[in-house]
């Protein structure tokens, strides 16, 4: 078999003497995570891993053959031991006489439960017969490009023929489920000297008789398809060729930070989503094409790719050559209201008397010709994975048009895949979504004590969260440790003075392209100075004023401008401190700036309150752990200015306080979820105190 150019070439990975050393449920943990771990051999979450291994019944004590098969919602890349659903063969093999046939073929999965061996509670999923029925002990089921290419292509069967002889065969177009495991074994029996089969517009089976020999093949036969397709396509004209230019980088940045909260607000009725950017050169290749609407407009083939970004795309009208994104952004309210009326008509004429009520009608994926790509989903992780599904989807449409004619799924088929009463299931079982979830928030001063617990709540709650702050060493220590505690699809960081005009505007533009919008800025950026007032110079003054006063009102305007371009609302958080309400001797700038900053609050709450913008204000008070401000010369001015030592003031602090207790980071924290939380969707223009209690700053 030829080998692939090298930069196409996948690489062989397994390690002999490293499988040596594992039994066969580990090997197959072990050949599965390395398929998993090259997107151009399967997606995140598709694609599927068997091994029929011999084991003590714990039962009958007798020596019984178990499945050992991907379960429900698994990721081979990353799944370990417990991702795998266990069942005995036997008992998998009866069903067989218990089937009514291919319109009842979707009861079947209810009897999977029955099979079980030694109380699995890993479900068992749909394509758990394709790899039962397929008489050999080890098998792999992925979707790769190249394969679904040719599986995609309008003459598949010829083409498999023609690139693979008699060593892997060719089925037609069958919904997983358990008729097509009962495909997959005639297949085999059929032709006992083939190493596998594609399945139209689906993917590719592989076997054999050790873990090795299966692993081997399935590389050997993408790699195998990879170089005929590279070969077949050498003089051909990809996608009909370019027909406008990719703008330079800055400018699709420029764009995409325009688009996409205009897009978020036109789609977020329902439930608020989060969105990903892609301009990667395989994207731009396509959104610049001349096939870009005709090929959009057939959708994807593979079943996995579909269900991850909806029928179609919907193909931005945007001309990179005029730059005109004004106009463009006029357009967008009547393209995304003609794509939901035409998604509502494929459901009414494809629907059938117990299809699930019509979901989402929007598109998750949005083409701009010349600037790339944009994804929407529930979280940001699924945005991405969405849109590298897409992406799987261009290279199928790029090979499949270059040595055939592409082809989608049929509308129909599609939607029995999108609504499929087991799909349905599967969602339903899905955990309730958490209160914050689609929701995204920039938290200035994001490195500091406050700023990081306050982030660290929302994102329990399942937000995103842009941290921002002045001090980057500290703020990609911060990034790194609540990616690590949260996930590092829903942290992002960017250096952000708050003082600084166009570094605001650039942190706002940040957010946008990162997640696609905002719905929450925590205002946290702050200082602390301690002086006499004869000694508390100009220059000390302004510094308090210009972070503490203009720099919340810099990112406010900036967070106020993307509120009014979504339409869906927001929420303002200021944290001030119990010196804008009560005086303290030695602070006056301090205490003026966060005075000011508290009343800016209250003019904000009058002016967002029609665009259910709500502005509230959390005051702390002697917030010592974990805080920046007090790690400088402010926790020695504060003890000088009371005549103690540093080392008493956490203590002075808390018996100061009413209820006698310190106050902590996370505290803080808690008051910041609550005024962002529906708990206080009623709340606007109000001061929550968290100090322990403290008689001067008494609100009323």
């Amino acid at each position: 078999m030829p080998k692939p150019p090298e930069s196409l070439r996948l690489e062989n990975l397994w390690d002999e003497a490293k499988a040596a050393s594992m039994d066969e449920a580990e090997r197959l943990v072990y050949r599965s995570n390395l398929l998993g771990s090259d997107m151009r051999v399967t997606n995140y979450g598709g694609g599927n891993t068997s091994s029929k291994i011999f084991q003590t019944d714990p039962l009958s004590g007798e020596n019984v053959e178990v499945l050992w098969v991907k379960g429900s919602g698994g990721d081979i890349g990353t799944m370990k031991l417990d991702g795998f659903s266990t069942l005995y063969m036997d008992k998998l093999r009866a069903l067989k006489n218990i089937y009514r046939g291919v319109e009842f073929e979707d009861e079947m999965v209810g009897y999977l439960p029955h099979c079980t061996f030694n109380l699995n509670p890993r479900a068992a999923s749909i394509d758990t017969p394709l790899h039962a029925y397929v008489p050999r002990s080890f098998v792999d089921h992925m979707h790769p490009d190249a394969i679904i290419a040719i599986a995609a292509a309008k003459d598949s069967k010829a083409l498999t023929a023609e690139i693979f002889g008699d060593d892997i065969g060719w089925l037609p177009w069958k919904r997983p489920g358990f008729e097509l495991g009962l495909w997959l074994e005639k297949f085999c029996l059929d032709n006992p000297k083939a190493s596998g089969v594609i399945l139209e517009s689906h993917g590719l089976f592989t076997w054999g008789d050790t873990p090795k020999e299966c692993y081997d093949m399935t590389i050997e036969t993408i790699n195998k398809a990879i170089v005929w397709l590279d070969k077949k396509s050498e003089n051909v004209e990809i996608f009909g060729g370019e027909i406008v230019p990719a703008l330079p980088a800055n400018e699709r940045l420029q764009i995409a930070a325009r688009l996409m909260p205009e897009i978020r607000g036109m789609i977020s009725g329902d439930s608020h989503k989060v969105g990903h950017f892609d301009d990667s050169d395989t994207v731009l290749q396509f959104v610049c094409s001349a096939d870009l609407e005709p090929l959009a407009r057939l959708g994807t083939s593979c079943p996995d790719h579909f269900l991850r970004t909806k029928i179609r795309p919907l193909v931005v009208s945007f001309d990179p050559i005029k730059g005109d994104i004004e106009n463009t952004i006029k357009g967008l309210e009547p393209e995304i209201a003609a794509y939901r009326v035409e998604y509502a008509e494929y459901y009414l004429a494809c629907k059938h008397n117990n299809s699930p009520a019509i979901r989402d009608p929007n598109a998750i994926v949005y083409l701009i010709p010349g600037v790339g790509m944009i994804t929407f989903a529930k979280d940001k992780a699924t945005a991405r994975v969405s849109g590298e599904f897409y992406v799987n989807a261009i290279n199928v449409m790029r090979g499949a048009s270059s040595v055939s004619t592409y082809q989608g799924l049929p509308t129909q088929e599609a939607f029995d895949i999108e609504y499929w009463l087991l799909e349905e299931a599967k969602l339903l079982r899905m955990p309730k979504p958490k209160s914050l979830a689609g929701k995204i928030a920039l938290v200035t001063g994001g490195a500091g004590g406050i700023g990081k617990a306050s982030a660290a709540r929302l994102l329990q709650e399942g937000a995103c969260v842009m941290l921002s702050d002045v001090d980057q060493d500290a703020l990609a220590v911060a990034e790194k440790e609540l990616a690590s505690a949260f996930g590092k699809d829903f942290v992002r960081s960017c250096k952000l003075d708050v003082t600084n005009e166009a570094e605001v505007a650039a942190g706002f533009a940040n957010v946008a392209i990162e997640f696609g919008g905002l719905d929450i800025l925590v205002s946290n950026a702050g200082l602390a100075s301690s002086a006499p007032i004869e000694e508390t110079s100009l220059e000390l003054w302004n510094k308090n004023m210009n972070v503490l006063s203009t720099g919340y009102f810099l990112v406010s305007r900036e967070a106020f401008k993307m509120f009014q371009s979504q339409k869906i609302g927001g929420n303002v958080v200021f944290v001030a401190s119990k010196n804008g309400l009560a005086a303290s001797p030695n602070a006056s700038a301090y205490c003026t700036a966060k005075a000011a900053e508290i009343h800016l609050a209250r003019c904000l709450a009058l002016e967002g309150a029609a665009a259910q913008i709500r502005v509230n204000v959390v005051n702390p008070d002697a917030v010592l752990r974990g805080s920046k401000i007090w790690s400088g010369e402010w926790k020695e001015q504060r003890a000088a200015a009371y005549d103690m030592s540093v080392d008493d003031l956490e203590e002075h602090y808390r018996k100061r306080s009413l209820l006698k207790r310190n106050v902590l980071p996370e505290d803080i924290a808690e008051g910041i979820y609550f005024f962002v939380s529906e708990m206080s969707s009623k709340s606007t223009g109000n001061i929550l105190n968290v100090d322990a209690g403290n008689a001067q700053s008494f609100t009323r």
